[in-house]
């Protein structure tokens, strides 16, 4: 038994990852003060490896805290400082960009990012 689990791990570690393409996030604030609207959008950059016949689904929250949880679904880091400055960009000019975001065409379809 051990040799065919052993067998089953190994065809896992040896299955290819994923193509993760690059991409930004565009978020516009519609409003302001605890009743704002953001919209989210995902936008993927040329690479070739657009296999998803899809168009882009603009995700949308409502309030700071939802936009933060979306953003955290989606996997954007908080930590980097791109991220800090876009969010501020959000509050002081209504709109940022966030970059440098890899996802697979199943990781924009499982966020809802685009439509099938």
């Amino acid at each position: 038994m051990s040799a065919l689990s052993s067998a089953s791990g190994l065809a896992a570690r040896l299955a290819p990852e994923k193509p993760k393409a690059r991409g930004f996030l565009h978020i516009v604030r519609h409003g302001g003060g605890p009743s704002a609207i953001y919209v989210v959008t995902y936008h993927r950059l040329a690479s070739g490896l657009d296999r998803v016949g899809a168009h882009r689904k603009p995700a949308l929250a409502e309030g700071a805290q939802a936009l933060i949880e979306l953003l955290e679904r989606i996997g954007v880091d908080f930590r980097l400082k791109e991220v800090r400055g876009a969010l501020e960009d959000i509050l002081r000019l209504g709109s940022a960009n966030i970059p440098d975001l890899w996802l697979s065409d199943e990781e924009m379809l499982e966020k809802g990012l685009v439509e099938s």
